[in-house]
């Protein structure tokens, strides 16, 4: 797309997020994060990429024409040939800057050492499998992977959440999922890379028919928009939410008068910062902490 202003053509830049991991060993992560760091600040990206020695786990943005030229250098790596590259939309603002990180893990769960998704990983259900057990009313539970937080904007109809602040919570929260261990479970998460190592995990822990979505919530909303997923999906930008399209259901409600919204503001009280939901009308109103406690110590902390 182009404006034309006073007989000059100007092109309207348009932005591309990227989303994509895998589960591969990584024998030099430090060499990989320096090149990685040089290519993307020479093409003017942004966005976070982790890497391990079990893996990478990426959100990237840029302009069009150069996050091709990133996604074909990530395809060269012989270690990437087959990875999936999840597309969406972007802004230009999506994150603040480029950084590339060395950890011990590309998720961090603190499992035992012998859950290990390049070993052995649940099957992967395909979205179309998914959708067809929906259709057909198939006994099955879902098995929501992400945080607390994440779950409240949108998720899928009839899924457990089981309270995760973050993903090495799951360790904890297990027990509480004892109920499904004889059920047919699918987890999910965003775009797979939670889910296909809390699925590896539940089955460690004697869950007996476990599945992950291949490909996540993103595959599957972008495949079935409408369908099956209530709400919007979370995104860790600053875009906050992604809408696919499609007729759905708003199920997010606002903190503190229950108001539908999709909105997110975090706590306003330092350290807190919690993520709730917050329409519009509190948030004018001035009901920018989660509780009572953080309102007051905030206040005293602005005054």
């Amino acid at each position: 797309m182009h404006l034309c202003k006073a007989g000059v053509t100007i092109p309207i830049m348009k932005y591309v997020v990227l989303l994509f991991y895998k589960y591969i060993t990584i024998e030099s992560p430090e060499a990989m994060r320096d090149s990685l760091k040089e290519l993307g600040d020479k093409l003017g990206l942004t966005g976070r990429i982790l890497i391990a020695r079990e893996g990478i786990n990426a959100t990237v943005e840029g302009a069009d024409e150069k996050i091709e030229l990133f996604v074909k250098e990530i395809l060269s790596y012989e270690c990437f040939a087959d990875i999936d590259i999840k597309r969406s939309e972007g802004t230009g603002s999506a994150f603040n800057k480029f950084k590339v990180k060395v950890r011990d893990e590309i998720v961090g769960t603190k499992f035992p050492k012998d859950i290990d998704p390049r070993n052995h990983t649940a099957p992967k259900l395909s979205p179309d499998e998914l959708r067809d057990w929906y259709e057909n009313d198939k006994d099955f539970v879902v098995i929501d992977m992400r945080n607390d937080y994440e779950f409240i904007s949108g998720h899928f109809k009839n899924s457990v959440n089981p309270g995760l602040k973050h993903s090495r919570d799951l360790a904890e929260k297990v027990k509480d999922l004892e109920p499904y261990k004889d059920k047919t479970v699918v987890t999910v998460c965003t775009g797979g890379i939670r889910c296909e190592k809390m699925a590896a995990y539940l089955e460690h822990e004697g869950f007996r028919n476990v599945h992950q979505l291949d490909g996540g919530m993103h595959t599957y909303m972008e495949k079935y928009p409408g369908k099956d997923f209530k709400g919007t999906l979370f995104t860790f930008d600053n875009r906050l939410t992604m809408d696919f399209g499609g007729e759905r259901e708003i199920v997010g409600e606002c903190h503190h008068c229950s108001e539908k919204t999709e909105r997110y503001e975090s706590c306003h009280r330092k350290p807190c910062h919690k993520k709730m939901l917050l329409c519009e009308g509190c948030f004018e109103e001035g009901k920018v902490f989660c509780t009572q406690e953080c309102a007051e110590v905030g206040m005293v902390v602005k005054g």
